[in-house]
């Protein structure tokens, strides 16, 4: 056993008080570690294969159902949100067996109104004739067609332009009614700016109206998003934070991808497959992994996590049906790739000395 003096004694308690005292005063210098809003809940994600789009589309929405009935029957009316931005080129807009999928779905446990609602870069209504969804409003009670840039009622949301200064932008108002319970039918797609294309691409960009169809001037708020390559994904994660409180599902058709020149001019991948979740970042997530994308490379989708807005930790996400390995296809990425990917450089600009 060791004795101690009481010099010993004292001088020891000293030396301790001024480590302590040191200490304190480095940890005082050094910046508290910030909280990271990304979060920590686990998803459910399903993953379906077949050889019928139709029932891809509907087995994935069957394997959450606990998840989507919950919040379903407590809502006025349905709004099935195709990805329709060609209104001529069927492999680039979501096909109707799709929607007959959904349309399936509902069938089944809702019995209230169901609108497809659209606000394509062309004339909506003649997509809607194009991709024959006319025949699901004959084919199934309570389905009807919407052109939100022909009804035109919006909510404002400023976004960044091209010098990084907020400009407004219309978003569809359908797309935020508390009252209702918003379905993606959302596709697999490579991209021109973002590299990839799923359901919060299909959201966010599909929000923004421009003129409607009897309106003689000509104008577009779905321009305003592509300022910039790092204003673009920027732009899509503050528009998610509008609308994340009004998704309900997403549903990704990758029965038919599309590959290279996407997201209108691209070549088909037979993937076969369809993708659910309430967690539009998580079904993103999944999508991204079937497409063999490096998920680091969607700036957009790595903001809405970051922001809160779902999960995109592969490690915290669940799936139901088939692994992502016996899935996967590798896509042909856009051939624009290196310039897409210049978001994720540091800004370069003249410093500002505050005070």
């Amino acid at each position: 056993m060791i004795i101690l003096s009481r010099r010993q004694l004292i001088t020891s308690a000293a030396g301790s008080f001024v480590l302590a005292a040191t200490a304190r005063r480095a940890a005082a210098q050094v910046p508290a570690p910030v909280p990271s809003l990304a979060t920590g809940k686990r998803s459910l994600v399903s993953l379906m294969k077949g050889e019928d789009r139709r029932k891809n589309a509907y087995n994935a929405l069957m394997a959450i159902d606990k998840q989507i009935a919950p919040a379903l029957k407590h809502k006025k009316y349905v709004v099935i949100k195709p990805n329709n931005v060609s209104t001529v080129n069927q492999l680039a807009s979501t096909h109707a067996d799709t929607m007959r999928g959904m349309l399936d779905y509902l069938g089944e446990r809702y019995k209230g109104p169901v609108i497809i609602a659209e606000s394509s870069a062309g004339p909506t209504m003649q997509g809607f004739e194009n991709f024959k969804y006319t025949r699901l409003a004959s084919e199934y009670k309570r389905v009807s067609l919407l052109d939100l840039n022909e009804e035109a009622k919006f909510d404002l949301l400023p976004v960044l332009d091209e010098n990084m200064h907020p400009t407004p932008v219309r978003l569809a108002a359908r797309l935020l009614d508390p009252d209702a319970f918003v379905m993606c039918a959302a596709m697999l797609k490579t991209h021109n700016v973002t590299v990839a294309t799923l359901s919060i691409k299909n959201m966010t960009l599909g929000a923004p109206l421009h003129q409607g169809p009897k309106e003689t001037v000509r104008w577009s708020d779905k321009r305003k998003y592509h300022a910039g390559v790092r204003q673009t994904h920027y732009n899509m994660m503050l528009t998610a934070q509008k609308m994340r409180p009004n998704f309900g599902v997403a549903l990704i058709d990758g029965y038919e991808g599309m590959e290279g020149a996407g997201p209108a001019s691209g070549t088909a991948v037979p993937s076969r497959l369809a993708i659910a979740s309430t967690d539009f970042i998580a079904a993103d997530r999944i999508g991204v992994e079937t497409m063999g994308i490096d998920a680091k490379w969607l700036g957009y989708l790595l903001f809405c996590w970051q922001s809160g807005l779902g999960q995109y930790d592969l490690e915290k996400i669940d799936l139901e049906g088939e692994t992502i390995a016996s899935v996967r296809r590798s896509y042909q990425l856009h051939k624009d790739i290196e310039k897409e990917l210049q978001w994720m450089g540091p800004m370069k600009d003249v410093p500002i000395k505050l005070g």
